[in-house]
This record gives structure tokens, sequence and C-alpha cells, in this order.
């Protein structure tokens, strides 16, 4: 395998799907799905119909027999039609979690209906670039939906002027086309990006990026894509994390495996907390996660949340770091933005 940041592109089961590559490590996996329920980042127009007032939300039809669930739904009469976007995955037989805060997300820019201005991403420091992105995305905002705003992404520093006037461009073109839909119709209006178009949006700093049919089995991706059909990750000397969802949570259990050193538990621990964000993002799974981490002294417990937290921040899918309970666990709430890895593929 190669060195670097690599992008690889290829079917499955004629679905789209795409592999990062970092120094010959599989980092992230985007699959399409099998079936074609509402996915992440649809964009639709709903029509209100039932109230769920022990939950505060209500059911929207999406059309062609798909349903939302809004939350927060106070002063939403059936019968109202409104544009939703699709914000999570949605659990077997159920409704699926959706927004009105709509995002037109590109590889350069995000577009913000209802929330107005310019603002560049705070990892690029350098002032000159920013004012050129500024001076930009003005020019291309002339003629932009009303009451839009504008995020300029940090994939945008040091990239030609217009590439990224175009990538603007196209988003205020999907925008508009959507906020200026008044068909009143319950139907979907703008679909999410399939595997391959995400890995363009989230994956813009890769060295190379291979498209070649057959280019998984060619470069050893399905080798690493088999070994999550194990729910033991290894880590290194000989511990391990065991991965287990369950219908309530995620399990976590951490294995100093045949280190016997005073500080096997310690190594082991940290270990899992750097490696946990890659293997819940390639597995697909989010919600609650408890994990059991081996045994060490409870002075290291503040090493193994900061390294959590670095972990975690760096990671794409938000996550929020509860904190440890009383029987010594410590637990996360993970957003449910992929389907689990054993629903796409057969692992």
């Amino acid at each position: 395998m190669k060195q670097g940041r690599l992008v690889v592109l290829d079917t499955f089961e004629n679905r789209a799907i795409a592999a990062l590559m970092v120094n010959g490590k599989l980092h992230d996996l985007l699959v399409d799905p099998k079936s074609d329920a509402p996915r992440p980042g649809a964009i639709y127009c709903g029509k209100a119909s039932q109230p769920m007032k022990g939950q505060n939300g209500i059911i929207l039809d999406l059309g062609n027999g798909q349903k939302g669930f809004l939350k927060q739904a106070k002063g939403i009469a059936p019968g109202q039609m409104m544009r939703v976007q699709v914000a999570t995955r949605a659990e077997a037989g159920k409704a699926s979690p959706v927004t009105t805060k709509l995002l037109f997300k590109s590889r350069y820019a995000i577009v913000t209906p209802d929330a107005p201005g310019i603002n560049v991403a705070r990892s690029i420091r350098d002032e000159d670039d920013s004012e050129r992105l500024r001076e930009i995305a003005h020019e291309a905002f002339e003629d932009a939906p009303q009451n839009c705003g504008l995020i300029l992404r940090s994939a945008c520093a040091g990239v030609d002027d217009g590439d990224i006037y175009s990538d603007i461009a196209a988003m205020l073109q999907a925008a508009n086309a959507v906020l200026s839909d008044t068909s009143g119709t319950a139907e979907l209006l703008l679909d999410a990006n399939d595997a391959h178009e995400q890995a363009w949006v989230n994956w813009p700093d890769a060295d190379e990026i291979i498209p070649d049919d057959g280019s998984f089995e060619t470069l050893g991706v399905w080798d690493h894509i088999d070994a999550l059909g194990s729910p033991e990750a290894a880590l290194a000397q000989g511990a391990s994390m065991v991965v287990e969802p369950t219908r309530a949570l995620v399990a976590v259990d951490v294995n100093t495996g045949s280190d016997q050193s005073l500080m096997a538990g310690l190594k082991a621990n940290l270990a899992t907390a750097r490696d946990l964000p890659r293997q819940l993002r390639l597995r697909g799974l989010g919600g609650q996660i408890v994990i059991d981490f081996a045994p060490s002294p409870k002075k290291d417990r503040r090493a193994i949340e900061t390294e959590l937290k670095r972990a975690f921040r760096a990671d794409s899918i938000d996550t929020i770091l509860v904190g440890w309970t009383t029987l010594g666990h410590y637990e996360l709430q993970r957003k449910r933005e992929r389907l689990p890895l054993t629903e796409l593929l057969d692992l």
C-alpha cells in the first residue's frame, strides 16, 4: 500500500464506496446504503401530520412513503408545509430525525440559510489569506438568496480563487433551487451526496485519488474492511478493545492482553482513547457508548480523559464526552450519522 493520504473510489453491488487510507491504514470509509431511506443531508419538503405530544415533536410526511420526526415542534399545526433536512440516520422502523436548520455543504463552502454573515474557518490564521477569501465570498454572494450566510471551510487555505468561487456558486445555486420551491408537495428537494461525492467534500487534503474499478481489491482495502467484521480491534503491545453494539448501547471493553507490566492498564487505555474515534467511524456506530477501561489507578483518569478529548476533537462526527460513572465506566453520546457497517456490507 502506498504511503500518504489516498482516497480510493470503487463500487460494490452497484453502490458507490470510498475509502481514505492514511499511510496504509484504513482511516475512514463511506458506503452508499442498500435502501432508498432518507439519508443524512437530504433536504425534503415535508408536511406536518401527527403531533407526538409526549415527545414534544411531530411526524412529517416526506413523500414516497417516507416519514420524518421533528423535535421542538411547538406551534406547528398538522398540514403545515416546511423544508427540512435529515439530521441523523433513523433506527429500524422509526421516522428519520430532521431539522429545519438547512446547510448546503461542499468542499470549500457551507451556505447557511437564515444565518447571515460571512465567516472564515478559525484554522485559517493567515490574515492575507483570510481577507482574500472574504473578497471572493462577497463577490460570489452578490446574487445570494436573502438572509443567507456563508462559512468558508479550512480546506480553502491556499486554494485557487476560481475553484473557491465556483464551489460557492454551486452551493448558492442549490440553495436557490430549494428555497424557491413553492410546489407545496411533500417530496425530496435535494438528495444527499453519494459516497464518492462525500469523499470529495470531506477529504480535501488527499495526496492522491485512485478512482479505478477494482481498486479496493488491488490495494488491499477489502482486507482492512474484512477485519471490521470482528468486534475485536488490536492495539499496540498485544492489547485490544472489543466493540460490541447492543440494542441499547455500544459496549467497549479494553484488554491488556499479555502485558503484565505495572503500566499495562494505562497504556491500553490511552491506546483505546486514541483509536476509538476511528473504530466507531469505520463501524458506523453511534448513540450511547460505554467504555469499560482496563484496570488502572484513579489518578490515571485525567490522562485518559485528556486523550479522549484530543482524539474526538479531531473526529468529524459530533460526540459528547459525558464522563465517568459510579462503576468506573466512561460514557459518550455520539451522533448517529451513519448506518452500521454490518447493515451496509455482508461482514
